[in-house]
C-alpha cells in the first residue's frame, strides 16, 4: 500500500463529523491493505507509531524539503526508515536523524509530508481514535465490533488483532483469549463526587482504598512471573518484592489486578512520586529495594489455574481472591449490600473517612454484579476522591520570568474531546516547586513543536493531577468553563494522554 492512501483517508476523516462517514473511510482503508501491511497502517491512523518514540523533535522537522513529484512511498518502507531513524544513538545521533528525516520527506508527495510530519510530530489531529479504528476495523472484516473490541483488550495491540482478522477472517477472533504472561489492558473508573453519589449510582457494591501507588497487573505461570504497568510495559526487573508476593500465593497460575504502593514506619503511604521514581528506577535495584521497599496489594483477579474469571462478578472474583491471597495482600474494603439502608450509608461515610486518615486518597467504588470490562472506563467502577482532582494534558508551556526565567513554568491544560483533540481548560503555575520547574521544562522541551519565545506548544503526551477548587464559566476557552484555583499535584508519566479525563466528565462537576 502507498503512503498517499493513508494521507488521503486521513484528510477525508478529518473532513467530516459524522461517526459513520469516519467508519466509512477506515474500512475501506483497512479492506485494500494487505495483513502484513494492517498493523501499521491501522496504527498510523489512529494517529501514532508502532515505535512510540523516535527522538525526532521540532528542530528537525520544521525544515521543509522539495516534496516529490508522484506518490511512490509505500508504508513498509516508511516503516522500515522510521524504525532505522528510532534505533540510531550515540554520537552525532542527531545529524543521523535529520538526515534520514530528509531522505523520508524528500521522497513524499506534499499530501505526504504533511501526513508525516502530523504523525512523527505526535500532531495528527483527524479524529480517528482507537475507538473508531476498531469499528472501521469491524466493518471491513464482517465481525460484530464488541467482539474486536474484546480481542484488541485481550491481545494488547490493535494492529496484532488487525492483521489476524485480514488474514484469516472473523474466526481469528476466537484466538484472542485471557492468557497468563500477556497483558491486557486494565478496567478503569468513572468519577463520582462523593460516597453518596457512588451508592446511588451503582446500588450493592464494594468501597475500597484508593491506594496511591502504580498500577500493576501480576502474570504468575508456576515459577515464572511478570509484572506488566498500566500501559502494558513489564518492569518484572525493578519489583522482586511484588515476584516474591506473586510466589507466595496459593495457587499454580494467575493474573492479578493491584498496586505497588511503598509504606513508611507509620503505616502511611510515602509520596507518590518516591514510589513512582522507585518503580521507574532501573539500576541498581538492590540498592533501591532497601532504600524504598515497595508491596503489591491485589483488589481484583482475572484469571486463576487455568479459568478466565472476567466475565465473573465482583463479588465472585473477590471470593477467588480472598482464596488465594493472604489479608495483607488484599486491599481493605466494606461490602454495601443495601445501599438504601441509613445504617448502610453512615457505615460507608464512616468507613471513606478512616480511608483518608491512613492516609490514602480516597476510594473506588465497585458494582458487586459487574464483570471486568478490560480496558474500558466503564461506569461499574466509580472512583471518589475528597477534592476536585483532574488528569489532563498539557498542551504548551509559558516561559518564566523573574525567578522562574529559563524555566517553562505556566502549564496550559486540556481535556480529551470525544474525536481525540484537547479543549483548554485554563492554565496553572501553582504548586510547582523548584525541582518539578527544572523536570518539566526539560520534558516539555523534548515534546516542543514549537515555540515563539515566549509559548511552546507541545505533544499532547505529558499527564499532569490538577487539584482545583471548582468549575467557573468562561467564554475564553472552548468548553465554557476553567478551572478555579487550579495546582499541580503531580505529573503522571504512568497515564498515557488516552486516559487523561474527557470534557464530558469535567463538565458534569458543575452539578
Amino acid at each position: 500500500m502507498l503512503l498517499a492512501e493513508i494521507a488521503r483517508t486521513s484528510q477525508e476523516i478529518a473532513a467530516t463529523s459524522a461517526r459513520s462517514e469516519k467508519v466509512a473511510a477506515l474500512a475501506r482503508l483497512l479492506r485494500a491493505a494487505e495483513p502484513d501491511e494492517a498493523p501499521v497502517v491501522i496504527t498510523y491512523i489512529a494517529g501514532r507509531l508502532p515505535q512510540r518514540r523516535t527522538g525526532v523533535g521540532w528542530s528537525t522537522l520544521r525544515e521543509r524539503h522539495e516534496p516529490a513529484a508522484e506518490p511512490l512511498l509505500t508504508v513498509a518502507a516508511v516503516h522500515a526508515t522510521l524504525d532505522r531513524i528510532a534505533a540510531v544513538t550515540g554520537k552525532g545521533a542527531a545529524a543521523e536523524r535529520k538526515r534520514l528525516v530528509a531522505e523520508l520527506m524528500g521522497a513524499a508527495t506534499q499530501e505526504e509530508q504533511a501526513f508525516l510530519l502530523g504523525l512523527i510530530g505526535g500532531e495528527l489531529r483527524q479524529g480517528a481514535l482507537d475507538a473508531l479504528a476498531v469499528e472501521g476495523l469491524a466493518v471491513a472484516a464482517g465481525a460484530p465490533p464488541e467482539d474486536v473490541r474484546r480481542a484488541v483488550m485481550l491481545g494488547g495491540s490493535l494492529g496484532t488483532v488487525a492483521h489476524a482478522l485480514l488474514a484469516d477472517g472473523p474466526e481469528a477472533l476466537a484466538a484472542f483469549r485471557l492468557e497468563v504472561g500477556r497483558p491486557v489492558q486494565p478496567m478503569l473508573a468513572q468519577t463520582a463526587k462523593d460516597v453518596d453519589e457512588a451508592l446511588d449510582r451503582l446500588g450493592p457494591c464494594a468501597l475500597e482504598e484508593k491506594l496511591d501507588g502504580i498500577r500493576v497487573q501480576v502474570h504468575r505461570a508456576g515459577p515464572v512471573v511478570h509484572v506488566y504497568t498500566r500501559t502494558l510495559d513489564e518492569i518484572t526487573d525493578r519489583l522482586p518484592e511484588v515476584v516474591a508476593a506473586a510466589m507466595e500465593l496459593a495457587v499454580e497460575e494467575a493474573v492479578l489486578d493491584g498496586e505497588v504502593i511503598s509504606f513508611g514506619d507509620d503505616g502511611r503511604p510515602r509520596p507518590f512520586q518516591e514510589t513512582s521514581s522507585r518503580v521507574g528506577s532501573r539500576l541498581d535495584v538492590a540498592t533501591a529495594q532497601v532504600a524504598l521497599p515497595v508491596a503489591p496489594v491485589f483488589f481484583d483477579l482475572l484469571s486463576v489455574d487455568g479459568r478466565d474469571l472476567l466475565d465473573l462478578t465482583t463479588a465472585e472474583r473477590h471470593a477467588e481472591l480472598a482464596r488465594i491471597a493472604p489479608e495483607p495482600r488484599r486491599v481493605k474494603r466494606l461490602v454495601a449490600t443495601d445501599p438504601a439502608d441509613p445504617a448502610t450509608r453512615e457505615a460507608a461515610r464512616e468507613f471513606a473517612a478512616r480511608v483518608l486518615e491512613r492516609g490514602h486518597e480516597g476510594l473506588v467504588a465497585k458494582a458487586l454484579d459487574a464483570p471486568y470490562s478490560a480496558g474500558r472506563r466503564g461506569a461499574a467502577w466509580l472512583k471518589v476522591k475528597p477534592v476536585h482532582t483532574l488528569d489532563l494534558v498539557v498542551l504548551a508551556a509559558e516561559w518564566g520570568h523573574g525567578r522562574r526565567t529559563g524555566k517553562l513554568s505556566n502549564l496550559h491544560l486540556g481535556a480529551r474531546r470525544p474525536d481525540g483533540t484537547f479543549a483548554m481548560l485554563g492554565k496553572t503555575f501553582k504548586g510547582l516547586t523548584d525541582a518539578m520547574l527544572a523536570w518539566q521544562t526539560e520534558r516539555l522541551q523534548a515534546l516542543a513543536v514549537s515555540d515563539d519565545g515566549w509559548v511552546v506548544r507541545v505533544r499532547p503526551e505529558l499527564v499532569v493531577e490538577i487539584a482545583f477548587d471548582g468549575l467557573q464559566r468562561s467564554s475564553r476557552y472552548p468548553a465554557g468553563v476553567t478551572l478555579r484555583f487550579a495546582r499541580v499535584l503531580r505529573f503522571r508519566e504512568d497515564k498515557a494522554a488516552a486516559d487523561a479525563d474527557t470534557v464530558d466528565a469535567v463538565l458534569a462537576l458543575r452539578a
